[in-house]
């Protein structure tokens, strides 16, 4: 990609109205646009990162069996008033609106019950079980407030996962499976060290145990107590003598941390099934109710969570897990010969499936585009200027690091080669 071709533009100044970290760089770097308080419009950059950390997710739901869906953002009302949520009382965050003909719809905040009324077209036997489906769904939740920026949005893209199995015994192996590749995805994003499965309630999902994913982060809107040798935590909100009598554990066993939820996972039991009417015939022919997980990672909310963590005062800093270009090129000065040189760098590294940035901006000031590389955050920056040819080559720098080396073009593309 062209930095020139590009329609987007770095911004210098801070959104006034944006109090979060990450919405104030992204917005700044042209990765989203902003529609209104909670939802965000997605531009190149930004659609290049989310696709990033879709196919890690799917890598990981697919290789634990689950196969890809996508379900309607439109939902029935009828549906949903088989469990009791479609009333406002129990679901508080709900956006609704009107067909033409009269009829009321929602907009999915989950999937739950569609996905359920969906499976009795596909399950009547034990031997059309296990299922596993997910999705990569934009959800609707109509939040009181909406000032973590991507963190929590009124609308926003997540993967959510659903698990039917013949019994609570099938259905724990995919809940085990379910964490480990969660894990897994964290991990990858670079987020694996600082990111614990954590005991949670079911909330509006379900009354049944969960667990959450939460990422250490400052800026995060929850409060997590931090096992101290242990590698798990639980939530502030059930973190109570009941709660610690179940981990054996003592008050003093734990330590006190800000955080942001990046997935959940829940178990609905059977409840959910027999409510909605989706059941199956065991080998005696005997009608037996289905056992229900759910299952969710909130894409767009990973990004700011990335944001946030990996950034510093020049701007974003992003794992090569997610980068949207592993390489920022930039080339500097007046030169004819330089400018060639430079085009030629892109091309092989194009040639080679280089995922490279290329500043080819003319009347830009050094200054800026080196400004303009930190604030966006590409892995690597690779300058080549009259100055780094009088030095034998080019200048290579990680984005992470303050100091930059001049080195072949040659090298270059063994290192990129092999990184």
């Amino acid at each position: 990609m062209r930095q020139t071709e590009l329609f987007t533009k770095t911004k210098k100044e801070i959104p006034a109205d944006e109090v979060s970290r990450n919405a104030q760089l992204l917005l700044r770097g042209g990765y989203i646009y902003k529609e209104m308080a909670g939802v965000y419009a997605w531009l190149p950059l930004g659609i290049r990162v989310i696709n990033k950390i879709k196919k890690i997710v799917a890598e990981e739901m697919e290789a634990i069996g689950s196969q890809e869906i996508i379900m309607t953002a439109l939902q029935n009302k009828e549906i949903w008033e088989k469990t009791g949520r479609w009333d406002d009382e129990k679901v508080d965050i709900w956006f609704k609106t009107m067909l033409k003909n009269g009829s009321e719809v929602g907009l999915g905040w989950s999937h739950e019950e569609p996905i359920i009324e969906m499976m009795k077209s596909y399950i009547t036997s034990y031997q059309d079980l296990p299922k596993y489906v997910h999705q990569f769904q934009t959800k609707f939740r109509n939040e009181v407030r909406a000032k973590s920026g991507v963190m929590r949005g009124r609308e926003f893209v997540m993967k959510d996962m659903y698990s039917f199995c013949v019994s609570e015994e099938a259905h724990m192996d995919f809940y085990n499976k379910s964490t480990q590749a969660y894990l897994q995805v964290y991990k990858r994003l670079g987020l694996g060290d600082i990111t614990y499965v954590t005991s949670a309630s079911g909330g509006a999902f379900t009354d049944n145990f969960s667990h959450e994913f939460q990422t250490l982060c400052e800026e995060g809107e929850d409060v997590i107590y931090v096992h101290k040798k242990d590698n798990y935590a639980v939530n502030e909100e059930i973190f109570n003598e009941k709660t610690l009598l179940k981990h054996s554990a003592n008050k003093d066993d734990f330590e006190m941390k800000k955080s942001a939820e990046v997935g959940n996972i829940f178990t609905f039991g059977t409840e959910k099934c027999e409510q909605m009417g989706l059941s199956f015939t065991d080998a005696e022919g005997k009608k037996q109710p289905v056992f229900l997980g759910s299952y969710g990672v909130g894409v767009t909310r990973l990004v700011g969570v990335l944001a946030e963590i990996f950034s510093d005062n020049k701007g974003i800093i992003w794992p090569k897990s997610v980068a949207p270009f592993q390489i920022h090129l930039l080339v500097l000065g007046t030169n004819d010969e330089t400018k060639k040189k430079a085009e030629a760098l892109y091309q092989e590294m194009i040639a080679e499936n280089i995922e490279v940035l290329f500043d080819d901006r003319d009347g830009i000031a050094p200054g800026e585009k080196f400004a303009d590389a930190d604030l966006l955050g590409m892995p690597v920056r690779v300058v080549i200027s009259d100055r780094s040819l009088e030095k034998g080559g080019i200048e290579i720098k990680n984005r992470n690091e303050q100091e930059s080396k001049v080195i072949s073009v040659d090298e270059l593309m063994k290192i990129l080669k092999h990184a």
